[in-house]
């Protein structure tokens, strides 16, 4: 039996797992491409629970860095960076509700070398920033175009290749009343950057206005630990995901659950913060649904938890807290 059919998704889920109708969301389809994330822009589709959505995405410069001599600086206008492709109106949905998207595919698109990653002035982890304010002279900008192949990986250079690991680096839902950067990721998702976002994981965002409004972009063909300079191996893709809906399903940040774990995830500065967030949204998971009392949880947490670092580099850091199925099995 394959481990999703007794994901969370298909025991809870209006549609229980099961795929609906497939609707194709191209660029033509999509038209304007979103920066922010909220609930004002009409929604380029209208899906029922259970339904899948292929969407052709851009990459995070929506295309405009085509050559290792360009610099970002003339051609990029900030904060017009990732682009998103959405919102996606699922019928049913209000606040209070879960919304569970099933990564099921990403492709890389476009003609080659269609991965680009870069230096960006006062952008990236071991840079002066605007947030981090030093008189360090910013480093070059640079550009470097990558071949990326689903199957042969990312063409780094002539004797290096790295695998093709994709994930979607920002997916989210509108907030209730705000519009907010799709840079900044926060309790409905958003610039996450977190590697796990990736095919054969489900994510669940907290419902915070009718229809959700899913947005996603901003799609990775590879990405170490904290996105380090600031930009990973950015590609446009054809992502398809399946979108369900769970009634009353109730909290404040984003979870995901794949074969192997559970993870909440938390997006704050200073980096403690977003852990702490994460771990306290673990700890609480735990108690509410696992049988754990949460001074128990607590103290197992600090013995077999785990951390992912999704980004070091946003306005907001990311980090993600899981623990194994294998260990919150036994306690079944």
């Amino acid at each position: 039996m394959n481990w999703f059919d007794q994901s969370i998704m298909a025991r809870r889920a209006v549609a229980k797992g099961k795929p609906g109708t497939t609707h194709q969301l191209t660029e033509v389809a999509q038209g304007q491409y979103h920066y922010t994330l909220g609930p004002n822009p009409k929604p380029v589709l209208h899906i029922q629970p259970g339904d899948v959505v292929s969407a052709e995405t851009h990459d995070a410069f929506e295309g405009k860095l085509r050559s290792e001599s360009d610099k970002p600086s003339e051609l990029l206008n900030l904060p017009y960076l990732n682009p998103q492709n959405g919102p996606i109106y699922v019928e049913g949905a209000e606040k209070g509700d879960c919304l569970a998207v099933y990564i099921r595919d990403m492709k890389p698109r476009g003609p080659q070398p269609c991965g680009t990653t870069a230096l960006i002035t006062e952008f990236g982890g071991l840079v002066a920033t605007g947030d981090t304010a030093l008189l360090n002279t910013p480093l070059p900008e640079r550009v470097k175009k990558v071949d990326v192949d689903a199957e042969t990986g990312v063409k780094w250079t002539d004797k290096i290749t790295l695998p093709y690991q994709p994930f979607i680096g920002t997916i989210g839902v509108s907030p209730e009343i705000e519009s907010i950067s799709s840079l900044v990721p926060d309790y409905y998702g958003g610039n996450m950057d977190l590697p796990d976002v990736a095919p054969g994981a489900v994510i669940y965002l907290p419902v915070h206005t009718k229809g959700a409004y899913l947005y996603l972009g901003d799609c990775h063909a590879a990405q170490g630990d904290g996105e380090l300079c600031g930009v990973a191996i950015e590609h446009p893709t054809v992502t398809t995901v399946q979108v369900d809906l769970i009634k009353d399903w109730t909290f404040k940040w984003p979870r995901l659950e794949n074969e192997q774990f559970y993870m909440t995830i938390g997006s704050a500065r200073p980096m403690e913060d977003a852990t702490r967030i994460a771990y306290r949204e673990l700890v609480r998971w735990l108690a509410a649904e696992f049988d754990f009392d949460e001074i128990e949880a607590y103290m197992l947490l600090t013995q077999a938890g785990r951390v992912r670092l999704g980004n070091m580099v946003d306005p907001k850091y990311t980090l993600g807290a899981s623990i194994l199925k294998s260990i919150v099995g036994q306690a079944r």
